[in-house]
């Protein structure tokens, strides 16, 4: 995982835009110019340490990208490319591919992957993986388009002046995420998740798109062997997640999703696999350290643990914003930066379960879906007052024709929640400590095989994710696949609460929440169930991000000194 940026077209920024985002890529930063363009790439080393530098030339073409291409050893062998490689880089087979097929080459992906290949024929090309695992963040401008991995790059290098988007700050404060390919930087966009664009000249002149999951319904297979195909599918993709150079492990809750892909690592590895679980050190949180520290004592795994506090809430709360320069305003980011601190110096390569509900129907919200309303019944779709934003989110989930309604309210998360809040929480506060994510439930393999399920297979009583539930039983009775679960709930109001009064009309000052929330102090004050987080979060935020404040000087225009 890496970071990328670059000019399509005239300019002269790439410099100055790697140079904002070296964290990126702590290992080196190189910068060179092709056909039309200059790229470049701040490089975190995880496959082929020694010579799979980017930019990477080859076949006529040359490509920057961040991420990684799990398959290449498959297209290595299925193209056969071996006598024709110069590196054992991931991205190389790729330029290969694309001198014998052009944009299909694209299509061959298995990944996660922002890139941009410029080929000597005047064409370029800005691609993003279907589910959205990794960012791309443009701007077109006169000279032509720029891109880069994180917005603050575009600001760094002078092309951007800091403005709030007002629709994308409403979406932030109604769904804690902002949809679409809209930011909450006045004229950024982001590249879709799946989107193929065409530039030439420094302009987009076409745009593809690949669907991160079937549409289509499933068939009617047995359960046994529909639990015989899910341990070869799901064992096959964390293997592959495992393909790296470099030390990786896993984050481990207590939850279905990270002790599934414990489960598998632990089999796929004869040495002890290293996990890191994060608890909550405030009286009543719902805290998974025992039973993650009873799947790790099952699985022989080197299990570490760490705990969240108080004094973590202030002390990571203004370092998680600044990271966020795409916000989102789930309080899960901050047991997530803290995890890779302490992860840091250990891992390089940290693989997580991100994607398992979506896909196997894990949502409590899934099932109430699918209750008649005399039964307690509702939609699958965000709760809030903000009705504009609501009709936005209702256009970005619309799902293709013929889907249950279980597999339309998968696909409204997999088109919003999934890459706009989950996605963008785990790149950026990894990416914040030089760590790469890896998701190995969202693979195009496991969709393939997910999401088509009968609903009978997903949701079945109160139980979501039963053919996952169904096959952990089996693999690792330890985990408890069907014991109740917590839920996962990071106690920001107990933190928050006793210093409310004074917060409260320090953040109504701040321009960017008096234009969104002008009664934010009243808010403040009422302890309104669920605006206190995300009205403290979007002031730090802003005044990083619009106003220049540093991390230190945002907090205690906020909170005032510890």
């Amino acid at each position: 995982m890496c970071g990328i940026a670059g000019e399509l077209g005239a300019g002269t920024s790439a410099r100055a835009m790697i140079g904002a985002i070296t964290h990126r890529g702590p290992d080196g930063v190189r910068v060179e110019a092709a056909p039309g363009a200059t790229l470049a790439h701040a490089r975190l080393s995880i496959i082929d340490l020694e010579c799979g530098w980017q930019p990477l030339t080859a076949s006529g073409a040359t490509v920057i990208g961040n991420g990684e291409i799990y398959n290449y050893v498959e297209l290595t062998r299925d193209y056969q490319l071996a006598g024709k490689l110069r590196t054992g880089s991931d991205f190389e087979p790729l330029l290969h591919i694309y001198a014998q097929e052009g944009p299909a080459a694209f299509e061959r992906l298995r990944g996660m992957y922002a890139l941009c290949l410029v080929g000597d024929d005047g064409r370029a090309w800005l691609a993003r993986d279907p589910f959205g695992i990794k960012p791309l963040y443009l701007l077109e401008h006169d000279g032509g388009l720029a891109f880069a991995s994180e917005p603050r790059a575009l600001v760094a290098a002078g092309l951007l002046a800091p403005e709030l988007e007002p629709d994308a700050a409403a979406e932030l404060l109604a769904f804690n995420y902002v949809l679409g390919d809209r930011t909450a930087l006045k004229g950024v966009r982001r590249l879709a998740p799946g989107e193929v664009v065409e530039v030439r000249e420094g302009r987009v002149v076409g745009s593809t798109s690949r669907r991160p999951v079937p549409a289509a319904r499933g068939g009617g297979d047995s359960e046994d062997a529909l639990l015989r195909a899910l341990d070869a599918v799901l064992e096959d993709s964390v293997r592959v997640h495992q393909r790296s150079d470099v030390p990786y492990g896993l984050f481990l809750s207590g939850g279905v999703d990270s002790a599934a892909i414990a489960t598998l690592m632990a089999r796929l590895n004869a040495r002890p696999v290293t996990a890191f679980t994060c608890g909550f050190d405030a009286p009543g949180a719902a805290d998974e350290r025992a039973q993650a520290e009873r799947v790790a004592r099952a699985l022989n795994l080197d299990w570490r643990e760490t705990t969240f506090g108080e004094a973590d809430f202030w002390r990571i709360l203004p370092e998680v914003a600044w990271a966020l320069d795409d916000p989102t305003a789930d309080y899960a980011t901050l047991p997530t930066y803290k995890l890779a601190e302490a992860a840091k110096g250990t891992l390089t390569v940290v693989l997580t379960g991100e994607g398992g509900d979506e896909l196997f129907g894990g949502y409590g919200r899934y099932r109430r879906a699918l209750r008649p309303a005399w039964l307690g019944g509702r939609s699958a779709e965000p709760r809030t007052e903000d009705l504009a934003a609501l009709a936005r989110w209702r256009a970005a989930a619309e799902p293709p024709p013929g889907l249950t309604p279980l597999q339309q309210a998968q696909w409204g998360d997999v088109a919003t929640w999934l890459p706009n809040d989950l996605l963008l929480k785990l790149d950026r506060c990894l990416m914040a400590h030089g760590l790469e994510g890896r998701t190995p439930f969202l693979d195009p393999e496991v969709a393939a095989f997910a999401f088509p399920l009968p609903d009978r297979f997903k949701v079945r009583g109160r139980y979501g994710k039963w053919l996952l539930r169904r096959w952990l039983e089996r693999a690792c009775p330890a985990t408890e696949p069907w014991a109740r679960k917590q839920g996962f709930t990071v106690p920001v109001e107990a933190w928050i609460a006793p210093r409310a009064a004074d917060i409260g009309p320090r953040l109504a000052r701040i321009d960017a929440v008096r234009q969104m929330r002008p009664d934010a102090a009243d808010i403040f004050a009422s302890g309104e169930a669920g605006q206190r987080w995300p009205l403290l979060f979007f002031a730090v935020w802003a005044l990083i991000h619009l106003e220049g404040a540093s991390r230190e000087e945002a907090l205690e225009a906020i909170a005032g000194r510890p």
